[in-house]
């Protein structure tokens, strides 16, 4: 394996959203801190599974902040590499499908989980959110922020142009996170979308995830696990498979 050639592709990825930290991370940072100042409002008294709404929202905004970012790094990345016509000197190195696929992933793996702990140490100041299984916490945040790292991945792939990653992400990445949980439990739900709503692998990855902070949660920590951890393997095959045949990249 080629480590120091995974490695440089790795920090080349980590100072592409560095030098821009303000937009890559303070703004998603900010843009949820609204989401709470509003619902917060909304739900200020109720509670949702026996937990208070305004801590309800924090684990969901974390997450979906993770998805969207993730997602934006690795996608926005190829894409900006393809449209620039440098992306020849990458495919010109000694980088198997794999390294390049690792380099890519770990990388957006810190921008979605820089993001997720900047938004709970802010948060923190204004209400107060338990830890009761880190374990669970660290699990779900790198299965879902590697899924949507590499399903951004694929999407840079596909994509001829940022037209492209706006369709995919405006149809396909926006409605499945808002509609899994991140404001609401579930069994608030007709019984018609509570059954759809377990369809949606966003649900599992967000339900998993602030069960880890409250002990609580739609579905079970096994079945949440299970989900992300089988959605990550099969995107994960996709895009390995894509890169190795050089798909929509060597023309």
């Amino acid at each position: 394996m080629n480590i120091y050639g995974c490695y440089a592709l790795f920090i080349k990825e980590l100072r592409r959203f560095y030098s821009v930290i303000l937009q890559t991370v303070g703004a998603p940072v900010v843009t949820a801190l609204l989401y709470m100042a509003v619902f917060g409002q909304v739900l200020k008294g109720q509670t949702i599974e026996g937990v208070p709404g305004t801590a309800f929202l924090v684990p969901g905004l974390m997450m979906m902040s993770v998805i969207q970012n993730s997602f934006a790094n690795t996608s926005s990345s190829f894409t900006q590499s393809k449209v620039m016509g440098n992306l020849v000197f990458m495919l010109m190195t000694p980088l198997s499908p794999f390294e390049i696929y690792l380099a890519y992933t770990g990388a957006a793996l810190v921008r979605g989980c820089l993001v997720a702990v900047v938004l709970f140490v802010v948060t923190h100041v204004f209400v107060s959110v338990p830890i009761m299984h880190p374990g669970l916490i660290l699990v779900m945040l790198i299965l879902s922020g590697g899924t949507l790292a590499v399903m951004g991945l694929i999407a840079g792939i596909l994509a001829d142009k940022f037209d492209h990653l706006a369709a995919f992400q405006n149809f396909f990445i926006m409605p499945m996170s808002f509609l899994s949980g991140v404001f609401y439990s579930i069994h608030s739900l007709p019984p018609f979308w509570q059954q759809a709503s377990y369809f949606n692998p966003f649900f599992y990855m967000i339900d998993g995830f602030r069960r880890g902070f409250f002990g609580v949660g739609d579905a079970s920590a096994i079945d949440a696990i299970a989900v992300a951890a089988g959605f990550f393997t099969l995107v994960s095959a996709i895009a390995i498979w894509m890169l190795a045949r050089g798909f929509r990249i060597r023309s």
